[in-house]
């Protein structure tokens, strides 16, 4: 059976290494140490991933991530970094157990954002299994993210496959999100500048979807 966290998790560290410790990324403030360093500390802290979500601790992870990744600013740090992304989660952390629900998705994303950080990324070549894999995750965690702004949502993949992932609040229609899997994976995750996808509906509605996730 194929670990396609493992392959993911390979990926990653394809596209880290060949941009190096300082190239910039789709998350916003983060060179590509820092997104290493975040991916680390997801693996081998609590309070890093859980605080990047709650208000109180935000600082405190910030923080960790902008140490770690200070101290990776050379070479010879940066490769010592990577090593440890390599190596994977700590034998006691929740991930080494829930690696394939929870990373294969945030790994994709996360090379993603090394490789169109420059605004010259294009869509990657995906295979047919990769594809298929990748629409699984998403269809199971996509009601997530499109739940704010109300509106009901639609992904359609080219070959026609569609999955409605949100209905719509009352008072509101649903957008259509056309694209490559892939790309509907990234506009799901936030990267809606960054994404090629197109999106159908009425404006007020296609508005308040591009409000909460930007681009499009």
């Amino acid at each position: 059976m194929t670990s396609w966290h493992a392959l993911e998790r390979a990926e990653l560290v394809q596209v880290l290494t060949e941009a190096g410790p300082d190239a910039p990324t789709l998350c916003s403030g983060w060179r590509s140490r820092h997104l290493a360093a975040h991916v680390v500390l997801r693996e081998r802290s609590l309070v890093v991933p859980v605080g990047l979500g709650l208000p109180p601790l935000a600082d405190r992870a910030e923080h960790a991530i902008d140490d770690l990744a200070e101290a990776a600013s050379t070479p010879e740090g940066y490769s010592a970094l990577l090593a440890r992304v390599a190596e994977g989660p700590a034998g006691w952390h929740p991930l080494a157990w829930a690696g394939e629900l929870t990373n294969v998705l945030e790994f994709f994303v996360h090379a993603e954002d090394v490789r169109r950080g420059d605004g010259d990324g294009e869509p990657r070549a995906l295979d047919a299994a990769r594809t298929d894999m990748l629409w699984r995750q998403l269809v199971r965690m996509a009601p997530l993210p499109y739940r704010g702004p109300g509106t009901g949502v639609v992904l359609v993949r080219p070959d026609g496959v569609r999955r409605a992932v949100r209905r719509p609040s009352a008072g509101r229609g649903t957008v259509v999100v056309r694209g490559d899997v892939g790309e509907l994976v990234l506009h799901a995750f936030g990267r809606g500048e960054a994404a090629h996808v197109t999106l159908e509906g009425a404006p007020d509605d296609v508005r308040a979807l591009q409000d909460m996730l930007p681009g499009g």
